[in-house]
């Protein structure tokens, strides 16, 4: 029973961490973190009030989440070749879903193809003994990150993709797949995501869910299941994950909203050749490797 009453209290803390993130002088925010949010930062050390983020985009949730129990999270952005802090948050104005204004001295602009350039004295003289290299990524003294972006009213950086993961469906609309995974990722029951949709009429989606919310969305349902497996493929599991995928694309323009969708058994891993070792999805062999269940989306078997 204690141990029971003790899972309660965390999980009302996280919930209020969740939605208090940014009203810590509410009574519930203060009694949340007596009892729950002083805990997880004294495993922290105790001391531990901020720290920046990088090398990969922070979800926005998880940045909340942190700030949430008293940890802020500052996003930035940078390359090696950019010394490497191009963009960083700051403390009296950190905005989730960006990497910050630009620091001091340091040019960023956005060309005409949407991707983001720097200039400054942070950008490296050249790739060693690369000269035709160097030529190809510093034009006229910018440096060309092949990091697709966007700026805010604000003049705040918001990172959207890889140039080079861009794909053209067959009515030659750009789609940027890594926003559109990160708005379904946003649910509770995904896992892992790769959306499809190069050279095809609409955008389509591999899903590894996470078994343990995938059960809990079948319980809230009421839909009981007998054997693991069968959460994959019940018809109620499935329909209501169309409906939620469709509501958290709502503000996707129609060409970039995920049509159809599988779901696979097995994680992507490193050792299974899905994941580069810093956990990227490696999208052509992915694409590859789950061709069968792919084409079977555009009805093509």
């Amino acid at each position: 029973m204690e141990d029971g009453y003790k899972k309660k209290i965390f999980n009302w803390g996280i919930s209020a961490a969740r939605t208090h993130w940014n009203n810590k002088n509410s009574v519930k925010w203060r009694l949340a973190d007596k009892l729950v949010f002083a805990k997880i930062r004294e495993k922290t050390g105790g001391k531990l009030n901020l720290f920046c983020s990088g090398g990969g985009a922070l979800n926005r949730t998880v940045g909340e989440f942190f700030e949430g129990i008293g940890i802020v999270t500052l996003e930035g952005y940078g390359l090696t070749e950019t010394s490497p802090v191009v963009c960083v948050n700051r403390i009296n104005k950190n905005k989730y879903g960006t990497v910050g204004p630009p620091m001091r001295d340091v040019q960023v602009k956005i060309a005409e193809d949407g991707e983001i350039l720097v200039k400054g004295d942070i950008v490296m003289k050249g790739y060693f003994n690369q000269p035709a290299e160097t030529a190809e990524v510093i034009v006229d003294g910018w440096f060309h990150t092949g990091d697709i972006g966007e700026f805010d009213s604000d003049g705040f950086l918001k990172i959207t993709d890889r140039k080079k993961s861009l794909f053209k469906s067959s009515g030659g609309k750009y789609i940027a797949p890594t926003h559109i995974e990160e708005l379904v990722n946003n649910l509770p029951y995904v896992d892992q995501i790769i959306v499809v949709g190069n050279e095809r009429m609409y955008v389509t989606a591999l899903i590894v869910p996470d078994i343990t919310e995938l059960k809990n969305l079948a319980k809230k349902i009421g839909v009981n299941i007998e054997f693991e497996s069968d959460l994959f493929i019940n018809p109620v599991i499935l329909k209501t994950i169309e409906k939620e995928v469709h509501d958290v694309q709502k503000n996707l323009s129609t060409f970039e909203k995920i049509r159809k969708f599988s779901l696979l058994q097995t994680p992507f891993t490193i050792e299974g050749g899905e994941l580069t070792p810093t956990l990227k999805i490696k999208r052509k062999f992915v694409e590859e490797k789950y061709k069968h269940l792919i084409e079977k989306m555009y009805h093509k078997i």
